[in-house]
């Protein structure tokens, strides 16, 4: 809930911190005193439109701080408390810590420029007004007009009969069955392209499939020695006879041996011989091994013809696939590895006739989620259409009836919302046909509408929460601004007993001009004018107010400037009539 707000700088207030409680808080004063300031810097921290004028005139900056504690829930509530899992999810988006306390400040440079902070760390105006919708729930004249709107109707039939669990299940399974037939969809409009690329893939692969098995750079080094065999073992004799041979000329045989000889007659007397003889040991075995590989190299028979060109073939091979992909031809391998993945996974799609059986199922479970929903909803609906008409009839709207009114969509338009289109019809005069809400009602009918449909969802969620044992501050603060508007006398009494008891529920501030409405409030708040005659300057000055102020103040707004005796008893039996 919001806990403080503190306004620096802000249009006509020089500082002023206010703190709110849980319940009803109203906001009174004078046409012009400045009451809407409070909802107009409440707007700001949760993300609303700046303007320049709101910096008081002389200073360069108006800073707003709006406070909300966060409850201490059961860990194990989360799940069940949407909002609070909502708070939570959108700290974890942004990669925020979620702490006891959220602390928003907003402010703004008398040159246009705009900042806001949040926990002391800079965040955007978007975040802030995603987060602004979780914290608090503004109702203008305007903002009651979109809320009656049709979807919003629907919404808040599911809320107050206990179908939202139903309705999200029916918005997953058309959701699932809409993923299904886009992906159907996308199928068929590229099978052609499918087709032709699995035929290509076949194609590249079966023309390549002669290297796959083979080490390409061997094939080569292969092709190499074989083309130039007979040169080779030319060469290979001619070292064996430097080597050792049988002529007369010496050889590295016969002179090694000379070498061994007289280092092996000096070993007794150096062991520097010793040691040289050791290693022309070595060096006799080593040219004796060489000699073994070139003579049986030397003494091979001829290239099998066959086997080169088997080699030939597969070079020819490589290097036409080497101008025709624009690769090495040591890469082709490679390359070819990744057209058989490519190959496998075009193989393994579903067909738009496999997804047909599958889309088919998830229809059929759409619709019976969504048969059950509508027969669900038009079974409770005639009930909660009585208990909007008891509720709006007491403010003066005696011959009010509501209906709600279920049109039969055609298969082609079933949406996540269910199989019907639903109105809430409204009348509020004898004779008048029924007809839309949102396109016969007046805009202090919609005022009250919106207030008895907030009063009701109020009711019924606090049941709800007793049920899983919820703390109901889980609830956003509501703001109604002028919600009285068009009322007076008795109807303004029940709009009081209405918002009294809506705040027994949720968090609530209204501005309002009505005495009857005002006396119902749990914290009553004060806004007036004053003029600075030394410093030529207006201010607005905001208390809080009780006993014999907050008589004169309801005593203001009963009788007018001239504050009798007479106006202060009825103000004070108005507070004696909530006190009762």
């Amino acid at each position: 809930m919001l806990t403080s707000l503190t306004l620096q700088n802000f249009a006509l207030i020089t500082h002023h911190e206010l703190t709110f409680y849980d319940g009803f808080n109203v906001i009174t004063g004078e046409t012009g005193a400045g009451k809407s300031l409070l909802l107009d810097a409440l707007s700001l921290c949760i993300g609303g439109r700046a303007d320049t004028s709101m910096v008081r005139h002389g200073t360069e900056h108006a800073d707003i701080y709006a406070q909300f504690d966060m409850p201490a829930y059961p860990e194990n509530s989360d799940k069940n408390n949407k909002r609070l899992t909502s708070i939570q999810d959108w700290f974890a988006r942004h990669e925020r810590e979620l702490e006891d306390e959220i602390l928003i400040r907003r402010q703004l440079s008398s040159n246009g420029r705009s900042k806001a902070w949040l926990n002391g760390t800079p965040v955007s105006l978007t975040e802030l007004k995603e987060l602004g919708a979780l914290l608090v729930n503004i109702h203008s004249q305007h903002a009651q007009q979109a809320l009656l709107k049709p979807s919003f109707v629907v919404q808040w039939l599911d809320s107050i009969a206990g179908l939202k669990p139903l309705a999200q299940q029916t918005e997953q399974a058309y959701k699932a069955y809409q993923k299904l037939k886009r992906q159907a969809d996308d199928i068929a409009a590229k099978e052609a392209h499918r087709n032709d690329r699995i035929e290509l893939l076949n194609s590249q692969l079966a023309d390549i499939a002669p290297l796959l098995s083979v080490d390409y750079e061997q094939i080569e080094a292969e092709h190499d020695e074989l083309s130039n065999l007979e040169a080779l073992m030319l060469e290979a004799s001619h070292a064996v006879q430097l080597l050792d041979n049988d002529s007369d000329e010496p050889d590295a045989m016969d002179l090694l041996g000379r070498a061994i000889r007289m280092c092996d007659n000096q070993s007794s007397v150096s062991a520097t011989f010793s040691q040289a003889s050791e290693a022309l040991h070595l060096a006799q075995q080593y040219v004796s091994e060489a000699t073994g590989l070139l003579t049986d190299y030397a003494e091979q028979q001829l290239p099998d013809p066959e086997r080169l060109e088997e080699l030939n073939t597969l070079i020819s091979l490589g290097h036409r696939l080497s101008r025709k992909h624009g690769l090495p031809a040591s890469h082709l391998v490679e390359e070819a590895n990744l057209w058989q993945q490519e190959l496998d996974e075009l193989l393994n799609q579903p067909t738009s006739e496999v997804l047909e059986g599958q889309i088919k199922e998830a229809w059929g479970n759409f619709i019976t989620l969504a048969t059950e929903l509508d027969q669900a909803r038009q079974q409770v609906a005639p009930d909660i259409s009585k208990q909007l008409v008891a509720q709006l009839q007491p403010l003066a709207l005696p011959n009010a009836r509501c209906e709600f009114v279920f049109n039969k969509k055609e298969s082609a338009s079933y949406n996540a919302q269910g199989l019907h289109d639903i109105e809430l019809m409204f009348s509020a005069n004898v004779g008048v046909p029924m007809q839309p809400l949102y396109k016969i009602a007046s805009g202090g009918e919609l005022s009250r509408m919106a207030l008895v449909m907030q009063v009701l969802l109020a009711t019924h969620g606090s049941r709800d929460n007793e049920q899983q044992d919820q703390p109901e501050a889980s609830e956003p603060m509501l703001v109604f601004d002028e919600v009285d508007v068009g009322i007076s006398g008795g109807t303004a009494q029940v709009v009081g007993e209405l918002l009294r008891q809506l705040g027994s529920h949720r968090q609530l501030l209204a501005i309002t001009h009505q005495a009857q409405v005002a006396a119902q409030a749990h914290q009553h708040i004060l806004v007036q004018k004053h003029h600075d005659t030394e410093e030529g300057q207006t201010r607005s000055q905001i208390d809080i107010i009780n006993g014999d102020e907050q008589v004169d103040e309801l005593a203001r707004m009963s009788g007018g400037v001239n504050i009798t005796e007479i106006t202060r008893e009825h103000a004070r039996s108005l507070l004696a009539d909530v006190s009762k």
